[in-house]
Parts: structure tokens; C-alpha cells; sequence
């Protein structure tokens, strides 16, 4: 694990809490070219009334509208929480370079299909602040309870 992947993800966990203020699930999204942040994201499915919100999807449209171009091959994304399917199908369209996520989601992460719903040239690292990352999203559903 590089230190920069921590100093983004950490990034992204500040997206996430900024999701936790809004009654959100909190996952954050940031995109990284050549070694600066270009977008940023976080879940607004309550907000926006849409489903297809998520942090990736927000992080994805702004990072595709700050280079002009609807692919993204040179671009890390960093998330909190592994992308979900429709998150993962999304950046394989966008042929995202490298994925950098925090926690593992079993449940409903993409890596539970096989192949991959990813671009096959998309690099892929996993654990990140993991601990992190999962304790606010528990802790997001703890309170819900």
C-alpha cells in the first residue's frame, strides 16, 4: 500500500462524512490524474431522489466533465466501500485505470460476479483504511436500528 492511496482514501472518507451529514449511507468517492484530486463525490441517492447516485457516479460524471472525455484510463479512483455493480459496469464504460477501495462489501460489491464486471485492463486494490471505512459505514446502520 503506497502512502499516497492512504492520503486519497483519506479524502474519500471526508467525502463520506460529509454523506453521514446529509442522512446519507456514507461512501466517498475521489478521482486522482497525474497526481491531483479532479473530482469528488458522495452518496445523494436521499437527496436527489435517485438511485443511481452513488459517490462513484457523482465522482465519475464531474471527473469526465473536468478532462473532456468520457474515458478516464489515466485516472485512479479512490472509494470508500467496493462499487457495486451498476457502480463497477459504469467505470468499466469509463475504462477507469485503477481502482483503490476501502472496504469489502460481500453483500453487494461487484467482485461476487464472475468475470469481472470491470474494464480487464482496470487495476484493482483492495483494504485501504478498511477498518475505517467499514466502522462508518456500521456505524451509519447502527444508528439507523
Amino acid at each position: 500500500m503506497m502512502e499516497e492511496d492512504i492520503r486519497y482514501m483519506r479524502e474519500a472518507l471526508k467525502e463520506a462524512a460529509e454523506a453521514a451529514m446529509d442522512d446519507e449511507v456514507p461512501i466517498g468517492a475521489v478521482i486522482v490524474a497525474r497526481g491531483r484530486i479532479i473530482a469528488k463525490g458522495h452518496n445523494m441517492t436521499e437527496m436527489l431522489h435517485d438511485p443511481t447516485a452513488h459517490a462513484e457516479m457523482i465522482a465519475l460524471t464531474a471527473a469526465t466533465e473536468a478532462i473532456g472525455s468520457k474515458y478516464l484510463n489515466d485516472c485512479t479512483l479512490y472509494v470508500t466501500v467496493e462499487p457495486c455493480p451498476m457502480c463497477a459496469a459504469a467505470l468499466n464504460w469509463a475504462q477507469v485505470g485503477r481502482i483503490v477501495y476501502g472496504a469489502s462489501d460481500p453483500k453487494r460489491g461487484y467482485s461476487m460476479y464472475s468475470p469481472s464486471l470491470l474494464h480487464p485492463k482496470t487495476a484493482v486494490e483492495s483494504g485501504v483504511s478498511a477498518d475505517e471505512c467499514s466502522a462508518m459505514v456500521t456505524d451509519y446502520f447502527k444508528s439507523k436500528r
